[in-house]
């Protein structure tokens, strides 16, 4: 094979990006492209800008090993990718400073998008290189080694980076460090839950009330949800009486149809109330609404109201949570006396130490949305969880030396923890860290739907999933904990409700 005629120009090419990129051998296995967008344009474009090359470059990397050599069209192909290639390694440090002040759940995505594009960087310039220079050779042990080294380089200089054979679908613990710092921790006491899976798809639910209408439905396998129908004064109220002083709420969201022709006013009221009326209360009451708008980036807002003077509180937070709206956000609230904090997947956008004014009198759990074009725009909801807090998991497993939670949620009928049970685990990672000498055993219960023998080995990969969050996440050394699972053979509630399914679906910690 002749030598292109610009050669000098190549080398210069790739001089220039040895010095901004580091060495990386022959590669056999295709790199994955990501499936979705990040939600920063510069983190976007550059990871979609290098696929698109490396793809050119992987194909003709093909023809290398398959012996057929390159025509001048592809010389001049190469060429050119090898150039732009050059210029997307010299913006590579610019991109990393546009995911600062992002979410941290948008950093964490960024930051693995990025190291898989740069992987396909490396690969795609040392290649272009040699196949330009007809010196591309395929030597499959030397790939092999040439691999290994490349990701153990890869583990030094980042502990996010993720290996090219992780799935997307992979166990949050396994390459998502930006938990590590979430600090929602939901109460140990179930007050109430509801997945609707006990309730006729078309039917209102069984456990709410409303003034108008709205009924559960089944969306593919994600299982059954229930719709909210917009309207002036249309509520939803779930059966949650007395609400204590300290207590969280969960639930997830799911939108359908919604787009930049979305109203701005379209939103998601979130309320504590002093009655269970029609309304938003009647001397007392507060809420916290969510945008679902796409054209802007609309803000949340909260509001308070007591004595029937008004309140402190009628502001506008500002947020860009459109991305989150559309793809199933895990919503978190946990009130502490006069304090309210509020959780979208792993990010706090409200926190307001004296939201509440008046203790006590806030005893009801209501949804609200308005502004939705009917029958166009949709926003379901489910696995709506209160629970009573106030217990320090961390104190009472120092004092007590066992605690059981069921604030370690997983898939259904798999061991991927989601994300939004980090909380619990860095309170255990916690005292793990400030006592040195403690050991821990962790055992896993699930709730007795399933095979019996499933539901053991099942119980048994979910406590050890738990002990791998606390290595590879906070770093606790392994001989420090053991893993066990009882299936369903030790229920502590009633198997045949929601509620009794939910408590026995729970991680224990023992003291050893």
């Amino acid at each position: 094979m002749e030598f292109p005629r610009n050669t000098p120009s190549i080398l210069f090419f790739c001089v220039v990006a040895f010095m901004v990129i580091p060495s990386l051998q022959a590669q056999t296995k295709q790199l994955k492209r990501p499936k979705n967008k990040v939600g920063i344009s510069s983190v976007d474009r550059f990871v979609t800008e290098t696929f698109d090359l490396y793809d050119k470059v992987y194909r003709y990397d093909g023809y290398a090993a398959a012996g057929k050599p390159l025509e001048d069209e592809d010389i001049d192909v190469l060429e050119d990718a090898l150039e732009d290639l050059s210029g997307l390694s010299e913006s590579a440090p610019d991109i990393l400073g546009d995911i600062d002040g992002a979410g941290v759940l948008k950093q964490g995505k960024a930051t693995l998008q990025i190291n898989r594009a740069k992987k396909a960087l490396n690969y795609s310039i040392k290649t272009a290189k040699q196949l330009l220079l007809g010196q591309r050779e395929h030597d499959k042990e030397d790939d092999d080694k040439d691999d290994s080294s490349t990701n153990e380089n890869d583990n030094t200089s980042n502990n996010n980076s993720e290996t090219d054979d992780i799935e997307d679908d992979s166990n949050v613990s396994d390459n998502l460090e930006v938990y590590s710092k979430f600090d929602y921790v939901p109460g140990d006491k179930l007050l109430f839950f509801d997945d609707f899976s006990q309730d006729f798809i078309g039917d209102f639910p069984s456990k709410w009330n409303t003034n108008a209408s709205g009924e559960v439905v089944k969306i593919g396998d994600k299982g059954n949800w229930f719709e909210l129908k917009s309207g002036y004064g249309v509520y939803f109220i779930p059966d949650v009486k007395d609400l204590p002083e300290d207590y969280t709420i969960e639930f997830d969201i799911l939108t359908k149809g919604i787009g930049k022709q979305t109203s701005s006013t379209a939103r998601l009221h979130i309320i504590l109330s002093d009655d269970a009326k029609f309304k938003d209360g009647t001397a007392h009451y507060a809420f916290v609404s969510i945008p679902v708008g796409q054209y802007g980036a609309f803000s949340l807002r909260a509001k308070n109201f007591f004595n029937r003077g008004g309140g402190d509180i009628n502001t506008d937070i500002k947020a860009d949570i459109r991305d989150e709206v559309l793809n199933q956000p895990h919503i978190s609230i946990s009130v502490t006396k006069n304090r309210y904090r509020l959780w979208i997947n792993e990010v706090k956008y409200v926190d307001i130490p004296r939201f509440i004014e008046e203790l006590n009198v806030l005893k009801f759990l209501k949804f609200h949305i308005n502004n939705f074009k009917d029958g166009v725009e949709h926003l379901y909801i489910t696995n709506l969880k209160v629970a009573k807090g106030g217990v320090d998991l961390r104190r009472k497993l120092l004092t007590e030396g066992k605690i059981s939670t069921n604030g370690i949620l997983f898939d259904p009928g798999s061991a991927t923890i989601k994300a939004q049970s980090y909380g619990v685990i860095r309170q255990i990672s916690q005292v793990l860290m400030q006592d040195e000498s403690i050991k821990l055993n962790i055992i896993g219960h699930t709730d007795a739907d399933g095979n019996d023998d499933t539901n053991l080995k099942l119980s048994k990969s979910r406590a050890q999933a738990v002990k791998q969050a606390l290595i590879k996440v906070y770093k606790i050394s392994a001989n420090r904990l053991q893993t066990d699972g009882k299936g369903e053979n030790e229920p502590i509630s009633d198997n045949t409700t929601t509620n009794g399914k939910a408590q026995n679906r729970r991680v224990e910690f023992i003291k050893i």
